[in-house]
């Protein structure tokens, strides 16, 4: 029995279903012959004839029918046994989506666990989230409140957080207070409602300025052109964060409190898979507290992180 191969089981069954040595070695891409000869090893290592054959016909033994369930079954944990060898050296592909932030580090932390491939479709924080719940992504860097995980029935775990700050005219780079900012909401939903979320909360908790928009000024160059008609300094959103600001605008920091979002990765509670959990914990192990639980750190009701 030591020298009894996979590869001849993989052959006796399939000369088993086929019963016919000819299509047998066409199935298997080998020589007839070649098939035929490592049948005939097989029956010398099992030390049992598990074929009746004569030029017109094959049929299988009492022996050979015997054995064919338990085969069939070692066949199968042998396939197994390289599926998890292959999830646990990384091998198995997880589809990982995103916002606008990735760690830099991402393809180091996970390449020893699974073969992340990044999604090119970057959407927003709700729709990255709806993705990974619909079975689209394995997993989603995105910004979520406990409700959304209910709703969609996904688990999270803290990867990254910015501080945000604001926008202002002027020479002033002094902090300055949440309460005496202005933050701005998009009437497009389809690409900011997490945003509106965020902001609506926070001017309700700090006292900040809401102002509706409609010009897709969340970032870019309209949110510069907000900044100069504002009295007020403007909150920088995530999207804003490594925007280089134009020479009349100067970056204030936010104080009292300080102000910061968080980057969730999200998979689903369903999740088994050893090679998606992996990545998780290779992701988040060691990512610390990024100042969340300082004394004057906000983050808004509902936040997983708070």
């Amino acid at each position: 029995m030591t020298d009894v191969e996979l590869r001849q089981l993989r052959y006796f069954v399939a000369v088993a279903e086929e019963l016919n040595f000819g299509r047998a070695a066409d199935r298997l891409l080998i020589a007839g012959p070649s098939l035929s000869q490592q049948i005939k090893t097989l029956e010398r290592d099992l030390g049992v004839r598990l074929f009746d054959r004569d030029r017109r016909s094959v049929a299988l033994t009492p022996a050979g029918a015997a054995l064919l369930p338990h085969t069939r079954a070692l066949l199968e944990r042998a396939d197994d046994l390289r599926r998890r060898a292959g999830r646990l050296a990384g091998s198995e592909a997880v589809r990982l989506g995103y916002v606008n932030w990735l760690p830099a580090d991402l393809t180091s932390r996970t390449a020893g666990v699974a073969q992340v491939h990044v999604d090119a479709w970057v959407a927003p924080s709700h729709t990255q989230a709806a993705r990974v719940a619909d079975g689209s992504l394995d997993l989603a860097v995105c910004w979520v409140r406990d409700a959304d995980l209910k709703r969609h029935g996904l688990r999270a775990r803290l990867l990254g957080a910015d501080r945000l700050y604001a926008v202002s005219t002027g020479t002033d780079t002094g902090d300055v207070r949440a309460g005496d900012t202005t933050v701005l909401l998009d009437d497009d939903t389809n690409s900011w409602s997490s945003w509106n979320d965020y902001a609506e909360r926070l001017a309700h908790d700090t006292g900040a300025q809401a102002v509706p928009i409609s010009d897709g000024g969340i970032t870019g160059p309209a949110f510069f052109d907000h900044v100069r008609r504002s009295r007020r300094p403007v909150v920088n959103s995530p999207k804003g964060q490594t925007t280089s600001l134009p020479p009349d605008l100067v970056r204030r920091e936010i104080a009292g409190p300080s102000v910061h979002w968080t980057w969730s990765l999200v998979w689903r509670e369903s999740e088994t898979r050893t090679a998606v959990l992996a990545a998780v914990d290779a992701l988040c192990d060691g990512v610390g507290d990024l100042g969340l639980r300082a004394p004057d750190a906000w983050l808004p009701e509902g936040d997983p992180h708070r």
